[in-house]
């Protein structure tokens, strides 16, 4: 079985070879930080899919946020590559949970948890969490937990 760095490091290759710019940079980008996450810390360690698949959600939101930045700045071709980067990122991530879906497991959560009110936020996020686990950005599902409480 492969792991999903080795994954990576497979399509850069394939990427540099097709003369592929926009995916061997944004590959070559992905796989630094990898690395840099691997180094940090006390011991240098090979890091599971999950912890590499953070890293690349961690990355494709700031593609997202730098996209926002850069059309609000008026450089849409800057914002246009980031978005384009964002794109080969997501063939990594798992599909993102449509708003139904997440309202589905947030209203489970809420019921599981008994809930009620927005104090309780913070219990039916560690609910929700593992369930929705890199198919939803963190802001997204706070959101959802929020309208749940409050209605």
């Amino acid at each position: 079985m492969t792991t999903l760095k080795s994954r990576l490091q497979d399509d850069l290759t394939a990427a540099i070879k097709q003369r592929d710019e926009l995916r061997s940079a944004t590959l070559r980008m992905a796989l630094t930080e990898i690395s840099k996450a691997e180094v940090a810390g006390t011991a240098a360690r090979e890091l599971s899919d999950d912890e590499v698949l953070a890293v690349l959600t961690r990355e494709a939101k700031k593609r997202r946020e730098a996209a926002e930045a850069f059309d609000q700045g008026g450089r849409a071709e800057s914002a246009r590559r980031e978005r384009a980067e964002g794109e080969v990122l997501a063939d990594y991530l798992p599909a993102q949970l449509s708003d139904e879906e997440l309202s589905a497991l947030v209203a489970e959560a809420v019921a599981e948890t008994g809930a009620q009110g927005p104090k309780a936020m913070g219990t039916v996020m560690k609910a929700v969490n593992p369930k929705v686990a890199g198919r939803a950005e963190g802001g997204r599902v706070a959101a959802a937990v929020k309208r749940a409480l409050a209605s």
